[in-house]
């Protein structure tokens, strides 16, 4: 039979904190493991990648790829969700625009547009206005009866 008072770790599984500068007694006493004077033993040190003067490695290695500046940076949304929205009347289930899609709170904000994704099934006719979509959710859309219309702000795959 186990007792409460009779209760432990096994042994290793927890370590006293290490007390730092607490006297010579503790190991880590005096100077408290910092080592003798410079920037490193004093507070407030932010060293971060730099190596002494010698260029550092993130500048030594070769640089790839490109981000494009002005970049369109799309809120993106399912099929399946807009119907689940739609069966729990939180979504008109005639007209879907983007800014009923903010309202009803599947998007969080429109970005530089919304941009349809065929995962999930529609089985609803619906009408929906965005400014992208994939050519498989434009497909399960109109599969639906229904009519799913791409602005010309950006253009579709």
């Amino acid at each position: 039979m186990v007792k409460l008072n009779e209760l432990h770790d096994n042994p290793g599984a927890t370590k006293p904190r290490k007390r730092v500068g607490r006297g010579p007694g503790s190991g880590t006493g005096k100077m408290g493991g910092r080592g003798i004077k410079g920037q490193k033993s004093r507070s407030g040190v932010a060293i971060g990648g730099y190596e002494g003067g010698q260029m550092p490695l993130y500048q030594r290695l070769p640089k790839r790829g490109f981000n494009k500046p002005n970049r369109k940076k799309f809120a993106v949304i399912n099929l399946g969700l807009i119907q689940k929205f739609i069966d729990e009347k939180k979504l008109d289930g005639k007209a879907i625009t983007e800014d009923s899609l903010v309202e009803s709170g599947l998007v969080r904000r429109k970005l530089d547009g919304i941009r349809v994704l065929a995962k999930g099934d529609i089985t609803a006719k619906v009408s929906i206005e965005v400014t992208g979509a994939s050519a498989g959710a434009v497909a399960a859309v109109e599969k639906a009866g229904g009519k799913l219309t791409v602005t010309a702000a950006a253009a579709t795959e």
